[in-house]
């Protein structure tokens, strides 16, 4: 029996799942179905193809992608230790972690580390960052970890001497076509970005501004959360992932790098991980059961996510905004998988 996965976001958003939802999936050659659902909050305005989502850790392979251009170019390498870039963590235990290890979780910097908790400013941050105990000696686990992405956002902007929102605008949105993804977003975009959570520590419905804490201390440019984009975008992204790299504003990466990028990494590890990517691990993926091995993907703490087979020539976008008005359910969790099934199911049928 076929089903329909707007049919799905449906019953979730009459679980109260989320207020609101945008879909897209489709392939190289288009997209096959696209769809919105909802409203920006529980008493607000419609969700239109042009709402802007906070796409928490879906971040991470959009700065990841920078990272790859950089090598390509090289100003780096996966080799590269962090001390090499980051002068400041010379004498550390941290200082011989690689690029390659921060990209596939494996330094042995912790994962949620909470620093926003004791830390007003961004050098306070970065400060407390650099101190942070290292759970495991490098490259022997595997723990997903927002405190490595941000320092692997430092190293980037060390090594082309350009700020992270302008790297990320420059090698990879622009290329991809991704004309409105950006951190930061101006107040007058702000009424069209999808509530988040209503956050204690703010004292505010969070709408428009990053809602990661440790981002938001940051200034809300970071490489592991802070970017604000649309259906459009990612949909974008996803069709020149499809096309090995070629976005309808030009290469962001060449096709053997993305290969490279896409690569499962740590299968010797408890966690399948790519550079930047999370692979589709063969005990648990929340891409559902239909996607190859090939597959790579990501998904974002405030309900967002996408998927891409290369095998399949398939890629499915999910962007919601579960955490309104709190983080406190887990239903997205049981919804991704089957939205994703039915999705791929609906992309195979078309082809």
């Amino acid at each position: 029996m076929t089903v329909d996965p707007a049919g799905i976001i449906a019953r979730a958003r009459a679980d109260r799942t989320f207020s609101g939802a945008a879909w897209a999936y489709g392939g190289s050659a288009g997209i096959v179905d696209r769809g919105t659902l909802g409203t920006l909050s529980w008493d607000g305005d419609p969700v239109r193809d042009d709402t802007l989502w906070d796409l928490a850790s879906v971040t991470k392979p959009i700065a990841g992608l920078a990272v790859m251009s950089l090598v390509e170019a090289g100003a780096l390498t996966l080799d590269d230790p962090i001390a090499a870039h980051l002068p400041e963590y010379a004498g550390t235990d941290k200082a011989e972690i690689t690029v390659f290890e921060l990209l596939t979780h494996t330094s042995g910097l912790p994962g949620q580390e909470p620093l926003w908790r004791r830390c007003a400013t961004r050098a306070e941050l970065l400060t407390a960052l650099r101190e942070l105990p290292l759970r495991f000696p490098r490259g022997t686990d595997v723990e997903y970890s927002s405190a490595g992405f941000i320092v692997l956002g430092l190293i980037a902007e060390r090594a082309s001497g350009t700020p992270l929102d302008t790297l990320v605008a420059e090698r990879v949105t622009a290329p991809a076509g991704m004309k409105e993804t950006r951190f930061l977003l101006p107040e007058e975009d702000r009424a069209r970005a999808a509530a988040t959570e209503d956050c204690p520590w703010r004292g505010r419905i969070v709408r428009g501004t990053v809602h990661d804490e440790n981002a938001e201390v940051l200034g809300g440019v970071a490489a592991h959360a802070g970017l604000f984009g649309t259906l459009n975008d990612l949909a974008a992204l996803g069709q020149a992932l499809c096309r090995g790299g070629r976005g309808t504003g030009g290469r962001i990466v060449a096709e053997r790098t993305l290969a490279v990028m896409t690569e499962p990494r740590t299968d010797r590890l408890p966690l399948r991980r790519a550079l930047a990517w999370q692979g589709r691990d063969p005990y648990r993926c929340n891409g559902g059961d239909l996607l190859t091995p090939a597959a790579y993907g990501h998904t974002g703490f405030t309900g967002t996510s996408i998927w891409v087979d290369p095998v399949l020539d398939v890629f499915v976008v999910l962007l919601t905004n579960r955490v309104h008005p709190t983080r406190d359910s887990d239903a997205i969790t049981r919804l991704r998988p089957r939205f994703h099934n039915a999705a791929v199911t609906a992309c195979l049928a078309a082809s």
